[in-house]
Formats: structure tokens, sequence, C-alpha cells
């Protein structure tokens, strides 16, 4: 519980500096003219974070998007108005699994939970000192890749399940809330079908025993650990999701403020 409390208090703190530095660095000049033409950069922009391949990149793939949750983290598997886009192929699975998974973004994101899972000494196994900050960033690397694709590619290419998160757009906040934190057991089959969400659940467990019974020290490797593991990352793949379900709200407020000129 407490490690789940410390990544989710990391994982809203690091993207909010990621956020506020890619703010500043992306904001442009004031337009003496904006005031005169009407702004229609905003919706290319929602369209092509979200349905359109990444000419930059050159790795995405159609059905998927370019978003990044607070200008930072991957969110390539978060789509707007997806009713009618069509399934992924199962190497496009793996495809943007791969193209998040190893984002520049993740090493210091990666840095950041091995720094506190070192001040909390957690698995003393791992000792301290350098060698004991380099398995642990390689520990929470592997950790992360591996429920990645256990989630998003692997279990759904073999159940033909879908691993993007719709967001559901409509209602209030609570309703959203509750749509979002429901995705954890509800999934969209490759069919378009509503099922359990047999990807995440089964995917996380996977990956929670894989990495307790290999490279986690022997210590640890106990079935209570594995379902302690198990349960924290379900906890913050449900986080994750409601953050993904308003993001996009937040994404095109602060793009407004961004375009409007300055008085």
């Amino acid at each position: 519980m407490k490690n789940f409390l410390s990544r989710s208090f990391l994982f809203f703190a690091l993207v909010s500096l990621l956020s506020l530095a890619s703010f500043a660095q992306q904001t442009p000049a004031a337009n003496p003219s904006a005031s005169q033409q009407p702004q229609i950069t905003d919706q290319p922009k929602d369209s092509q974070n979200n349905q359109t391949p990444d000419k930059k990149a050159g790795t995405a793939t159609k059905g998927t998007s370019n978003d990044r949750l607070f200008f930072a983290l991957p969110n390539f598997l978060t789509l707007e108005n997806g009713a009618n886009v069509p399934p992924l192929t199962v190497g496009q699975k793996f495809k943007v699994v791969a193209r998040g998974s190893f984002d520049y973004i993740q090493i210091p994101w990666y840095a950041a939970l091995a720094g506190i899972s070192q001040a909390q000494n957690s698995e003393p196994g791992y000792g301290q000192g350098a060698q004991g900050y380099g398995k642990r960033f390689g520990a929470a690397f592997a950790d992360g890749t591996i429920e990645n694709f256990m989630t998003s590619a692997i279990y759904p290419s073999l159940l033909r399940q879908d691993p993007r998160f719709f967001q559901e757009s409509q209602g209030g906040f609570w309703h959203r809330t509750k749509y979002a934190v429901s995705r954890i057991v509800i999934t969209r089959t490759d069919s378009g079908h509503q099922q359990f969400n047999f990807s995440e659940i089964l995917g996380s467990a996977s990956a929670a025993a894989v990495a307790t019974y290999s490279y986690h020290p022997s210590a640890d490797r106990t079935p209570s650990n594995t379902a302690k593991v198990w349960g924290t990352q379900v906890g913050y793949d449900t986080i994750t999701y409601v953050v993904k379900e308003f993001w996009p709200d937040i994404r095109r407020k602060v793009s407004k403020k961004k375009d409007s000129p300055s008085n």
C-alpha cells in the first residue's frame, strides 16, 4: 500500500513538472493578428493527437494516438470519438506498446521510481549505493515494460480484446469517473462488444508473477508479495484510466490559453 501511494504521488508530481517544462518550451510568442482571425488549430491538433499517424516519428498506427499525458507520458492507446475506429491487428498492438514502453520519457520516470524505492529501502536484497540503485532502476523498467506488453499486446492479441482506452467524454464528473474506473474490469473486444477485461486482470497478474519469481530478490518471491504487486499494478492502472478520461479536456483548455492573444 505504501508503495502504491508513493507511485501515485510521484505520478502526479512528475507529470506536473514535465508539463510545466513542456508548456514553457512550447508557448509561442503572441500573435498580434490573432484577434483578427479565427483560431483553427485546435481541432486539427486534437484530430492528429488521436487518430492520425505521427508524421514526425513515423511510427504511429492508424487507430492509435500521438498524445502524451501532461505533454510528457506516452498516451498512445487513448482515443477520443473512437466509436468507428477499426480494430488493431496483432502487429499494431505490439508496435504501439513498444513505442510507448521504450519512449525517451520512461528513463526519468523509472529513475524516479528507483529513487523512491532506494530511499524507502524497499526490497533490501538489492542493497544500497550505486549498485542497489542500478538494480532498482532495471527492475522498475522491466516491471513496467513487462506489464505493458502483457496487458496491452500479448493478452489482447490472444483473447482478441482491444487494448485502447476510449474516452467517454459525455456526462458529469462522477459519471465519467465511474466509467474510467470500470474499464479495469470491462473492455471492448476487437469486434466491438463489451467483455470482462481479462487482458488487464490476467496480464497484470502474469506480469507480477514473472517479475517476482525471476529478477526480484529471492526473499520477496512469495505468493503474498506477488499478490501485493498485482494489486499495486491494478490500482495504478485504475488511477491512470481516470487521468486519461479527463486529460483531453485539460489539454484543450491549456491549448486555448496558449493560443489566446495576450492583452
